[in-house]
């Protein structure tokens, strides 16, 4: 009949309609089966029911679905620029002055009264007494692990802030996996602070609260080693002579003519210096220290300082001015406790060392720690975590990729391996490997040295 009322070509479009629907309505049908199968029949198994947990289940989808697209669409508008700074995945793009920020910024601490002088805290008579009484107390925390081997910490530390150019934080992890390195093959323990106890002793001083602090939190350590953050070890090899100081409380590099006939500010240096637990430290850290407090103190005590030190510039009261002052002073009160070290380096000034590594390469070994192969590189002037220093940034810091090469091509070759140059991050391996590794040879004997070697309690 369709066949007389349209044309031949309508009819068969008709026809071809009517087929596509049965079986649009054959899905359809096939679909609430697996719902409802799924979904269960309702609470009374009704079709209104069914249609009601349907939309339901729906709208959950979308629900779901939601978080997601808006986070495509606002990782759109980034991308479009259109997007707040603060909220970009970017850290080139981020300000990080938001994040240094601190919360309590602004918070007024709490006001030391000016007439009175400074102290680091109480003062204590009787800490030999105490800690005496403390290790009798607490033999599993001997201050000697073994035969002239003294408990050591080593400490350093860096500003609470991120360094104020992009490279410096990157500079101070390596000093510190330096650090550690050396401290792990010589039983000495580490403490890397980043808080500032007094703000009052900023700077140059932040050291001296610290230290005075752990002295007295850790009674079970004989000495306690302060370094700069800006210095490395360069001898792993080189254990210190302890025996050496068996007399003496305080080390630090130095000549006695420069301090003691000349009153040389840079008679002596303060980045690495070793000082013995006992009340004699405490006493000389309490005369230290009155010259710290930032401000106008600081200030005054640097113009005595300049007066009194040969050739030193004028500029507030430094760590360093203020102990050569000290001991060119009062000499019969300090000076018998007092060793300035220069038989090794203590404190080496990088400016002398670094570009004659591969000369002491050729001629020596590790384990001499003085001019021939020095103890520890000072990059003093350097300041990698500052904007400006003393000397061309590119210079400061290729050699202290040096220093840092210099030093862990000790390490690396107990491995196997060492850098292919002291100029380059890159490694080579300098041995085949082995289905014995037990028999290779330990050159430097670094991979179980005798210093590190520790007394075992018969309890």
């Amino acid at each position: 009949m369709l066949d007389r009322l349209l044309s031949p070509r309508r009819a068969r479009q008709f026809h071809r309609l009517v087929r596509n629907g049965k079986l649009t309505f054959l899905c359809l049908f096939l679909t609430v089966i697996v719902l409802r199968a799924n979904l269960g029949a309702g609470k009374f198994g009704t079709p209104e029911k069914d249609l009601d947990e349907i939309r339901e289940t729906f709208s959950y989808i979308r629900r779901r679905a939601e978080p997601r697209r808006v986070l495509e669409e606002a990782s759109m508008v980034a991308k479009g620029g259109n997007k707040l700074s603060s909220d970009s995945n970017s850290y080139a793009e981020f300000d990080i002055t938001k994040v240094w920020k601190d919360e309590d910024d602004g918070v007024d601490e709490f006001k030391r009264d000016p007439s009175m002088a400074y102290t680091l805290g109480p003062k204590i008579s009787d800490w030999d007494q105490q800690r005496g009484e403390w290790l009798k107390k607490n033999p599993n925390f001997p201050n000697f692990i073994a035969e002239n081997k003294p408990r050591v910490l080593l400490v350093t530390g860096s500003s609470p802030k991120p360094c104020e150019n992009p490279v410096g934080d990157h500079y101070l992890l390596k000093s510190i996996k330096n650090k550690i390195d050396y401290c792990r093959l010589h039983g000495i323990e580490v403490f890397y602070n980043m808080a500032l106890l007094d703000a009052e002793m900023a700077g140059f001083w932040a050291k001296l609260p610290l230290i005075r602090k752990l002295l007295l939190s850790h009674p079970e350590v004989e000495f306690l080693w302060w370094m700069d953050s800006d210095a490395m070890f360069t001898d792993m090899a080189f254990e210190v002579p302890w025996d050496r100081y068996k007399d003496h409380n305080f080390v630090m590099h130095g000549w006695n003519e420069m301090i003691y006939d000349q009153k040389n500010w840079i008679g002596l240096n303060t980045g690495s210096f070793l000082l013995r637990n006992c009340q004699w430290s405490l006493d000389i850290l309490d005369t230290w220290a009155p010259m710290g407090p930032k401000g106008k103190i600081r200030e005054e005590a640097g113009k005595v300082l300049t007066r009194e030190l040969k050739d030193r510039p004028v500029f507030e009261a430094d760590d360093q001015s203020a102990m050569v002052y000290i001991l060119a002073t009062q000499k019969e009160k300090w000076g018998d406790k007092v060793y300035l070290e220069n038989h090794y380096y203590l404190h080496g000034y990088w400016g002398i060392l670094v570009d004659r590594y591969e000369e002491m390469i050729e001629n020596y070994r590790p384990g001499l720690g003085d001019h021939r192969w020095p103890l520890v590189t000072h990059f003093v002037g350097c300041k990698p975590c500052g904007k400006f220093g003393d000397y061309p940034v590119e210079r400061c810091l290729k050699q202290m990729d040096r220093a840092f090469n210099f030093g862990d091509n000790q390490i690396l070759q107990m491995y196997g391996f060492t850098h292919k140059s002291l100029g380059s991050r890159r490694v080579k391996r300098t041995r085949n490997e082995t289905s014995n590794p037990l028999e290779v040879r330990d050159e430097l004997g670094l991979l179980h040295p005798a210093f590190k070697a520790v007394k075992v309690s018969s309890s």
